[in-house]
């Protein structure tokens, strides 16, 4: 696993590159198959003196070959991978960001880059220091409410945000408290959603 992960120019180690691209969202394929990053969660791309800042929303894992594809042999990963480790080289995971933000000159914009990611850019997780400097301000969420004809489930991927947000020791009383305004706002006070909402958070708690 770590041959297949580059040092990147800054701290961060990369482990997939953009495939596809556009201004409100990227496509990229992991190096590794079973390495991938987690539903809601940033990574970042370096493009030039600018970083874009994606949260994943989806991720698929397949055949790269068309006239290939997985069979179910009834056997463990472990079995498999004793004895036929060939199948596993025909399989790729890609999953697909929204661009939510970059930065630029040590500043962070909760907006569309003006440009999107290049081709074969390199992908790494946000680090602490960005993930608690992107959180401290509600702003994303207007972008990603902008965008939410292109998620499968907003609250879904919102949920999974918090939760990511949660793990890294973020999610104070504040914080929450603002997040739930800036949804409401978000929503048109659409209170049955919000009560929904709001009930699948108590388990965070």
């Amino acid at each position: 696993m770590n041959n297949q992960l580059i040092q990147t120019n800054s701290t961060h180690t990369a482990f997939a590159e953009v495939v596809e691209s556009s201004l409100q969202q990227f496509v990229a394929q992991c190096w590794q198959w079973d390495f991938f990053p987690a539903f809601g969660s940033l990574v970042t791309v370096e493009n030039g003196l600018r970083t874009i800042i994606g949260v994943v929303h989806q991720t698929q894992t397949g055949s790269m070959d068309p006239t290939r594809y997985p069979f179910p042999y009834q056997k463990t990963e472990e079995e498999l991978l004793r004895e036929q480790p060939q199948i596993f080289e025909f399989l790729r995971t890609t999953f697909s960001c929204l661009t939510i933000g970059y930065k630029e000159k040590g500043v962070i914009q909760y907006a569309l880059a003006p440009q999107p990611s290049k081709i074969h850019a390199f992908i790494a997780s946000a680090d602490k220091d960005l993930i608690q400097q992107f959180y401290s301000s509600d702003l994303y969420l207007h972008v990603l409410f902008g965008m939410s004809n292109s998620v499968f489930n907003l609250d879904e991927l919102l949920l999974a945000m918090l939760r990511s947000i949660k793990q890294h020791g973020l999610l104070t009383e504040k914080k929450m408290a603002n997040f739930i305004e800036a949804f409401s706002l978000h929503t048109g006070n659409d209170y049955r959603r919000l009560k929904l909402f709001l009930q699948r958070l108590e388990g965070m708690r």
